[in-house]
């Protein structure tokens, strides 16, 4: 008898999908269990999740020695749970390397994330069958009892911080703010020192600067709130200065040293730690000796070398720098740092192990290339000495070039590249210097969606130097972006939209996106908001509108009953945008005037100044005299010309 449709997908599936699977859950575990503590605001929801998380490795430790044996049905249930636990990776590196300021400001926001990552987890584990597993009655106990919590996690929430909230309330709105306040946010937000704050300050420029997040607190405030927190941190050190230095001895005092953090060899914390090919970790001078000693094996695994290469491990470098910092010691010097860097730069550049990346990235195959070119781009978004030690060791050029590469996921990483590294003012020359703007133009019509976001954004990042908005204009980037605002994913429609409208504070570039029809695809947002695009649509019309063919194609859509009715019922930031445009839209054209009149406008105005922001009062109070003053004309009440 032939076999089934189901019983060949059996076959199929047991061939190799169970071990991929398992292979790939192992995998995420390892990599929450590497991301560091979260010291932030949201440090329980974390460390429950992280724990979470590593408590289920028992259970793909042992499916690992019977993968093959899976049935359809668990293969897929452990591929669902599979791209959960990659959601809980992603929230749990974001929260740790993102703005502890933006969170702080929008708590419920990230409980939000936490749990819907925590609902996707117990979702998957509730789609696969404990009982069809071959694992072990104490395994199965263990995964029951995570299964409980996350079914409880998802129902609770956290109490908010109530003191927290007041604090920055008070630190935002006041101008001399009582230190008092100011210190209990530091420590609330676990920023200890000048290096956290600049963390912190590098964290909130990559979102705005990157667009990952649409930050729906004002830039401006955790700006402003940043630098009182950062001028009260310098205050402090320099009135503690000397009991610092008397001190400074019993505070360095022999914390004790993880073992993953020492040498194999010399069994000293490592400075500059490298992976040989068995994959074990080492202090660079300790097995460069070995190896110039003429051996090829692995000192710990007695292992046959399968090559000399040594592999910067940033990854445990960054890890060891964080143990440092938060137990007041110093970190070790590394050989081959950056010695080029500006005074003030931390240790954190290995000029050597960028200079292997770079070697590799120029000269390397494929899968050489487009691993370097991962890592540069991780390097460059890690901190702002990286970016600069990368730019000086010549890696613009190569990437640039790289963004033509036949491998979408090289392309992918060089244009992200690109971008972190477009983050430093100086680096945003170097890049339209080597001819970068054409390519990454190019890069808008990727195969890999991420590469289309990211080009996006490092043209919006670019946009910032004025002249450089000529050049993006003229290189075809507009008609590219268009593209991508209508048929890209929701974050690409975002970092369309945003590079666009600076890009339109060139005049020329208004002109450009009114001829390749953008009015046409605004307007359609606006009509249907379940895109989420209103506010970004209503932004760029209204920088259309300030020129003559803007203001003249916009009119042709017939957009006044639209204002009007958004005005009525939009959120109060789309009443305010609204407001603007139908402003600009009717001044000096009394046709447009007449048509607001006739659309319910004076009601929805009047509303409008009861209950608008501050701008949105402003541009009512405006409109309602345009309309008194054509209505007084048009009675005669007014006779002067």
């Amino acid at each position: 008898m032939a076999p089934t449709a189901e019983e060949e997908e059996a076959a199929g599936i047991g061939c190799g999908r169970g071990a991929v699977a398992v292979e790939a859950l192992l995998g995420l575990v390892a990599d929450v269990s590497a991301l560091p503590d979260n010291r932030g605001p949201f440090r329980r929801m974390c460390c429950d999740l992280a724990r979470r998380v590593k408590l289920l490795a028992p259970l793909f430790d042992e499916l690992g020695d019977d993968a093959d044996s899976l049935g359809p049905a668990e293969i897929r249930g452990l591929e669902t749970l599979c791209a959960a636990l990659l959601e809980a990776k992603d929230v749990l590196r974001f929260v740790n390397e993102g703005s502890k300021l933006y969170q702080v400001l929008r708590p419920q926001k990230f409980e939000q994330v936490f749990r819907k990552v925590t609902e996707s987890i117990e979702k998957a584990l509730g789609e696969i069958c404990l009982d069809k597993l071959n694992v072990s009655v104490e395994v199965k106990e263990q995964i029951e009892l995570v299964h409980s919590q996350l079914c409880r996690a998802k129902e609770s929430t956290d109490s908010l911080d109530l003191q927290l909230n007041r604090d920055l309330n008070w630190a935002i709105s006041e101008n001399h703010c009582d230190p008092t306040i100011l210190k209990r946010i530091l420590e609330k937000l676990q920023l200890k020192n000048k290096n956290d704050i600049m963390r912190e300050s590098v964290a909130l420029h990559e979102m705005v600067i990157s667009g990952a997040e649409d930050p729906d607190v004002s830039v401006e405030e955790m700006s402003s709130l940043l630098k009182k927190l950062k001028d009260f941190v310098i205050s402090e050190n320099s009135t503690s200065a000397s009991i610092e230095k008397k001190t400074s001895f019993a505070k360095h005092r022999s914390p004790v040293i993880p073992d993953d953090f020492r040498c194999p060899i010399s069994l000293e914390l490592m400075k500059d730690p490298v992976i040989v090919s068995t994959g074990q970790t080492y202090e660079r001078s300790y097995i460069q000796k070995w190896l110039d000693s003429g051996h090829k094996t692995c000192p710990k695994t007695q292992q046959t070398l399968s090559h000399a290469t040594l592999t910067p491990n940033f990854v445990l470098k960054s890890l060891i720098a964080q143990w440092c910092d938060a137990n007041g010691i110093e970190l070790p010097k590394k050989q081959g740092s950056c010695q080029e860097s500006k005074p003030g730069n931390s240790s954190d550049c290995n000029r050597a192990g960028i200079n292997v990346l770079l070697q590799r990235l120029a000269n390397g195959n494929q899968e050489e290339q487009r691993a370097a070119a991962g890592e540069l781009r991780l390097l460059a978004k890690r901190n702002a000495d990286n970016r600069i030690c990368i730019a000086e060791a010549g890696a613009i050029p190569i990437l640039v070039q790289l963004l033509s590469s036949p491998d979408p996921r090289t392309q992918e990483h060089a244009v992200t590249a690109l971008l972190n590294l477009s983050i430093n003012e100086d680096n945003k020359g170097l890049i339209v210097k080597a001819k970068a703007i054409p390519k990454i133009v190019e890069a808008l019509e990727s195969e890999s969606m991420e590469a289309r976001e990211n080009a996006a954004a490092a043209l919006f990042s670019l946009s910032v130097v004025d002249q450089n908005k000529v050049l993006i204009g003229e290189a075809g980037a507009i008609p590219a972006l268009i593209n991508l605002l209508c048929h890209g994913s929701p974050r690409g429609k975002k970092d369309a939209a945003t590079a666009i409208f600076n890009l339109c504070i060139f005049k020329g570039n208004k002109v450009i996106a009114v001829k390749a029809g953008i009015v046409v695809y605004l307007i359609r947002m606006l009509v249907d908001p379940s895109g989420g695009m209103v506010d970004e649509a209503l932004a760029i019309l209204a920088i259309l509108a300030s020129s003559q063919e803007g203001k003249t194609a916009i009119t042709h859509s017939n957009p006044i009953p639209l204002m009007v009715k958004l005005m009525k019922t939009g959120s109060a930031r789309v009443r305010e945008n609204a407001a603007a445009l139908l402003f600009s839209l009717c001044g000096g054209d009394e046709q447009q005037l007449r048509a607001a009149v006739e659309s319910g406008a004076e009601e929805a105005l009047k509303d409008l100044m009861e209950t608008g922001t501050e701008r949105a009062k402003r541009k009512a109070s405006s409109l309602l005299g345009l309309i008194r003053q054509t209505a007084d004309s048009s009675n005669g009440g007014c006779a002067e010309t």
